[in-house]
């Protein structure tokens, strides 16, 4: 049986996907992996405010943060999937999460809800500007399949963003 001939390298045993080189599924899969970490990040986070959202109009509250948990960790599956497609491995623990992330922690259970969505909303603007920054990794590398996916999520931030933002405006007079 003859070796597949390949533009990058990996270690024995490991799949490398032939369309890119080493310096692309390690830059590739480097920003996938991050992305990953704040997915994990911004779920956990999420849920913990899902939990502990106070004040009138808790159930519709409640019920928009597990809507945007649910949202956040419908992704998991997909961008892991997509970073062995590459060719690379994925996170392996919390530990691992907690070195990659950029969203920041918060261990107020005692925030208003405003408060809860103001945090939400930057954090997840944030994240809409890394999946924008990783979608230019993957045009300049050629990557269309990540880039198809990336816009998906892109368009779900975008989502989650104007909904937080709705949310933190003031009833009016």
């Amino acid at each position: 049986m003859a070796a597949i001939s390949r533009k990058g390298s990996a270690p024995a045993g490991q799949y490398a996907n032939p369309d890119f080189s080493a310096l692309a599924i390690s830059e590739l899969t480097g920003a996938l992996n991050v992305l990953l970490a704040d997915y994990f990040a911004l779920f956990v986070k999420t849920k913990g405010f899902h939990w502990h959202v106070p004040g009138p109009n808790f159930r519709e509250r409640h019920a928009l943060l597990d809507e945007h948990a649910a949202a956040i960790s419908a992704v998991f599956n997909p961008l892991a999937e997509r970073i062995r497609k590459l060719g690379g491995t994925t996170i392996t623990s919390v530990g691992d999460i907690a070195r990659r992330r950029r969203i920041a922690d918060c261990n107020d259970a005692g925030l208003q809800a405003v408060q809860i969505f103001k945090i939400l909303h930057d954090d997840n603007q944030q994240l809409l500007s890394c999946l924008r920054e990783s979608h230019g990794l993957c045009d300049a590398y050629g990557d269309t399949a990540t880039s198809g996916l990336l816009d998906i999520w892109i368009d779900q931030a975008e989502e989650r963003v104007w909904h937080l933002y709705e949310a933190c405006r003031p009833e009016p007079p």
